[in-house]
């Protein structure tokens, strides 16, 4: 029997997409500075696939072996500083990171995140980008990673806001993903062709997003899929950003971002 997700959750997944925090994203000088003054190998690649042509930021580690290959999702902002600073950090603990600019080419004159005049119109281009598009640009992520000669054959898909709703909805797409990483986003409508495990890193303070996960735990179980929440008391949504912005007031901000990190990358060490 196929199992599908009840209608007022789908409902309430959809409306976790459009909605917005209600702080806009400060500045990120901060991230740009870091990711300057990182050692690791950055490059642009273009990834192309039909008549599409998608920018990838791609981060090497500096490892002596092959390495697992993660596909980074950027949040509704777009490829922002903080998203190739977030690659790079990851990047730095061993693995392949390749993350898609999933606005390349909708920008002005053809550009992709940096073309945009600002926040508002990156979100909107974000907000209306197609599920099946967003899922073939992935698509070319992950086998542009799985065939890379550094690469050790392994893909993980991580995403965050907008983007942690993309990894889990990649997650039903993929078949030959190692597991799925989704920080404070919704669940696809469907979730029996998942079948690598998931992860939800949650937080406290989030209830749009907090609304949805008693209903996910129930289809993922259902479904005999691997599904393992954790939320963060106190962090609000976005915490992996706001926890290490130096503006950052709220304490638990930071404090769910350092366990969120050590719990990530334990996960990471197991595949």
């Amino acid at each position: 029997m196929i199992f599908t997700m009840p209608r007022a959750l789908k409902l309430a997944a959809a409306a976790v997409l459009l909605s917005l925090e209600a702080s806009p994203v400060l500045a990120q000088d901060w991230a740009k500075t870091r990711l300057e003054a990182s050692p690791r190998h950055h490059e642009y690649v273009p990834l192309k696939h039909g008549t599409r042509t998608v920018e990838a930021f791609v981060v090497y580690p500096e490892v002596k072996t092959k390495a697992p290959v993660i596909v980074l999702i950027h949040e509704i902002f777009g490829l922002t500083d903080w998203a190739k600073e977030m690659a790079d950090e990851l990047a730095a603990q061993g693995y392949i990171v390749v993350a898609p600019d999933l606005l390349s080419g909708f920008g002005p004159d053809g550009g992709g995140t940096s073309e945009f005049s600002g926040q508002d119109a990156a979100v909107k281009a974000v907000s209306g980008l197609e599920p099946d598009g967003v899922n073939a640009d992935l698509d070319a992520a992950a086998d542009y990673g799985k065939h890379l000669p550094a690469g050790n054959g392994k893909i993980a898909s991580i995403g965050f806001c907008w983007g942690g709703g993309k990894s889990f909805a990649f997650a039903a797409h993929r078949k030959d993903l190692s597991a799925a990483f989704v920080f404070y986003g919704p669940p696809p409508p469907e979730v029996t062709t998942i079948t690598a495990p998931v992860y939800g890193f949650y937080a406290g303070n989030d209830a749009r997003i907090g609304a949805t996960v008693p209903g996910t735990v129930a289809a993922m179980k259902a479904a005999g899929k691997t599904y393992e929440p954790i939320t963060y008391d106190g962090a609000g949504h976005g915490f992996m950003r706001a926890g290490e912005d130096p503006t950052n007031t709220v304490p638990a901000n930071k404090t769910a971002r350092d366990q969120a990190l050590v719990r990530l990358l334990k996960l990471l060490k197991a595949l």
